[in-house]
């Protein structure tokens, strides 16, 4: 159903990876090496930089309907024609319609966000927070690393809800089912879950440490 607001609308060319998933804000180097993408990455570099990240889903056969837009901000060419490029998330977008699939798909795309609220969400963003130093904290102790948080994590719930569904790692479902929520309390929650879930798991790892030593 559309918004009071006019929903943008746009052909965007889309980059298929799977076991990936591009959160905005969130920086991306990539290596293109493929033919096809070679193509759309001279292709966009003429436009405007831009184009979709889509997590291939192995098991459905298919790409995700929602990804990420990515803005190309360096890029590095490499000899037979291959090409380094740093790429930063932008905004999200869903999958209308693909208007063609050769030499590379290109879609149909609507941009979406997460819908606004009235609800304070810092107190839910400093719990994440915490529950994020906590893991390091524990992660640090079992490995005998020195491991910190870095100074730079966005402090504002809806950059901090992307920042750390972006550092999930191994879990690329998880994080597409993050990044298709439109509701930033709602995908603070689910991280909190996480985290605590960590948590208790390397608390209970480190007090068997402590009991072997």
């Amino acid at each position: 159903m559309a918004s009071s607001s006019s929903i943008a609308v746009r052909e965007l060319p889309l980059f298929p990876l799977p076991e990936l998933v591009l959160f905005p804000g969130r920086p991306l180097p990539l290596h293109i090496f493929e033919f096809r993408y070679r193509i759309m990455m001279n292709t966009i570099l003429e436009s405007d930089r831009r184009f979709g990240v889509l997590m291939w889903d192995p098991v459905e056969g298919q790409p995700a309907s929602i990804g990420c837009c990515a803005e190309i901000i360096h890029f590095q060419r490499l000899p037979d024609d291959r090409m380094k490029v740093l790429t930063l998330g932008q905004q999200r977008f869903r999958v209308l319609e693909y208007v063609r699939e050769k030499p590379y798909r290109v879609g149909l795309v609507e941009w979406i966000e997460d819908d606004p609220t009235d609800q304070d969400l810092r107190p839910l963003a400093g719990e994440v927070e915490q529950l994020l130093t906590d893991v390091v904290r524990l992660s640090a102790k079992l490995t005998d690393q020195s491991i910190e948080l870095p100074e730079d994590i966005p402090s504002l719930p809806l950059e901090l809800s992307y920042w750390v569904a972006s550092n999930l790692y191994g879990v690329a479902s998880e994080q597409q089912a993050l990044l298709q929520m439109q509701d930033t309390s709602g995908r603070l929650e689910r991280e909190a879950e996480i985290l605590t879930s960590t948590r208790n798991h390397l608390a209970a790892r480190t007090v068997l440490k402590d009991a072997l030593q």
